[in-house]
């Protein structure tokens, strides 16, 4: 894109962004949102305060005055569960520290910090005025790394639910028994023709809850009991996660694309779960990163094989019954690791590159005083749509290194397809975890960053 063509774009987007400072209670995003019963909100790290507080501030509006019934996350379901079985006053913890306790997965600053613990508190509150069970909000897992909680959960229920299946459960799970706690062990051993894989006894099991719950959903108005609908999902987490496992040593993307099918799976399931037990169409908030929420054939990634969740959302609902939103940032700091299973670090955010989508949208607020924006696309002829090739657009995860920032962090994305709206937050500040390392301090982080150019 040349200087001339950049410099025109950067002025039409600066007449479009709308500083959020001038609409706190996000009306002009609700009206974008419209009547959509699938609210995607996404993030571009997992580890910034501001993606975390937006997109609390946004639930509440979609919960209170739209009638949401569950915010469902990018966490795994048993831990998930046990927040929502606190916030539905349904369980014996006391605190939502308690309740978030069950997150000791790497990375646990991801759901153990403050900015969800201040959400948990709030939706405790709110259920509590909510009266009639239908009205409560729950929180809920989309992922699928529980293999070995998942089915422990599966044989705690079937402990009291039905002694002899839970025989049974114990059986086929047995299967398993190998691998101690570290569920790749088991990938990279049955790829690798070190052991057979335990494929058909997870099947097994899942078929045998699938058709317990089938007992119920085949009379006229009757929906699963919550208890069996959350064994069966682990059951179903314990499936994908062993065909997710076996991927990981495969070539390509097939872990990717399994871990993100099992997110629309689940989302579906819990849709239609919902639905039936409280009687009305069910709306659920989605919190995950941008790159499983933007609509993955926008980007370098869907062109080289992957899909994800928003692009499944996309293609499985009509048009209008789902909205993507995505989050940016320039600069700042985040909370993340410096490679996998380490500790959480307070790290500078390099700025980002001069042919980025961020880029773009930090020269377009130069002028302006706000520091949060939000740029409607859906509906919209934005400038950004007119962008004559595909920019650059930065991922961090749990992981982040600066010094590899454009390889392992940057790819290739049309933004104005990949989203119905955007958010930009042009400096950022790190979430604050509940347990800090060493690495995590409240000091002030020097900004001895590369160019990142």
């Amino acid at each position: 894109m040349t200087e001339a063509a950049k410099l025109a774009i950067t002025q039409a987007l600066r007449g479009e962004l709308r500083p959020l400072a001038d609409d706190p209670h996000f009306d002009y995003l609700l009206g974008c949102i419209g009547d959509a019963s699938i609210v995607l909100l996404g993030e571009a790290t997992h580890g910034t305060q501001e993606f975390y507080r937006l997109r609390t501030e946004i639930s509440k509006r979609l919960i209170v005055e739209r009638g949401f019934d569950a915010i469902a996350v990018e966490a795994d379901w048993p831990d998930a569960l046990r927040v929502s079985r606190y916030v539905q006053h349904a369980d014996g913890d006391s605190s939502a520290d308690g309740a978030l306790s069950g997150f000791q997965r790497f990375p646990q600053w991801m759901w153990r910090n403050t900015e969800v613990v201040a959400l948990v508190d709030w939706m405790r509150a709110h259920n509590a005025h909510a009266g009639d069970r239908a009205r409560r909000a729950g929180f809920y897992g989309l992922d699928l790394y529980s293999l070995r909680k998942s089915m422990h959960a599966v044989i705690a229920y079937l402990d009291k639910a039905d002694p002899a299946a839970a025989r049974r459960a114990r059986e086929r799970y047995a299967c398993f028994d190998h691998i101690a706690e570290d569920p790749q062990h088991y990938g990279y051993a049955t790829t690798f023709g070190m052991t057979p894989d335990c494929e058909e006894e997870v099947l097994r099991q899942l078929r045998e809850m699938n058709a317990e719950a089938a007992l119920y959903t085949a009379r006229p108005g009757d929906a699963v009991p919550d208890e069996l609908f959350y064994a069966q999902q682990n059951a179903r987490v314990a499936r994908n996660a062993e065909v997710y496992y076996r991927a990981m040593f495969q070539r390509g993307d097939a872990s990717w694309n399994v871990r993100d099918t099992h997110m629309a799976d689940t989302l579906h399931a819990l849709r239609q779960h919902l639905t039936l037990r409280n009687g009305k169409p069910a709306r659920i908030v989605v919190w995950a990163h941008n790159s499983h929420l933007g609509d993955a054939r926008a980007t370098e990634m869907g062109e080289g094989g992957q899909l994800n969740l928003g692009q499944l959302v996309r293609e499985n609902y009509a048009q209008g019954e789902s909205f993507l939103l995505g989050f940016t940032t320039h600069i700042g700091t985040v909370t993340a690791a410096s490679e996998w299973d380490g500790p959480a670090e307070l790290k500078p955010v390099v700025p980002s590159r001069h042919d980025s989508v961020e880029r773009l949208l930090h020269g377009a607020r130069a002028g302006l005083e706000a520091n949060e924006f939000l740029l409607p696309l859906r509906g919209h002829d934005s400038a950004l749509a007119r962008v004559p090739a595909p920019l650059l657009e930065r991922a961090i995860g749990v992981v982040y290194r600066p010094d590899t920032e454009r390889h392992s962090h940057y790819f290739h994305a049309d933004a104005a397809s990949q989203f119905d709206a955007l958010i930009h937050v042009d400096r950022s500040t790190a979430v604050r975890p509940l347990e800090r390392s060493a690495y995590w301090s409240d000091a002030e982080v020097p900004e001895t960053y590369p160019s990142g150019l």
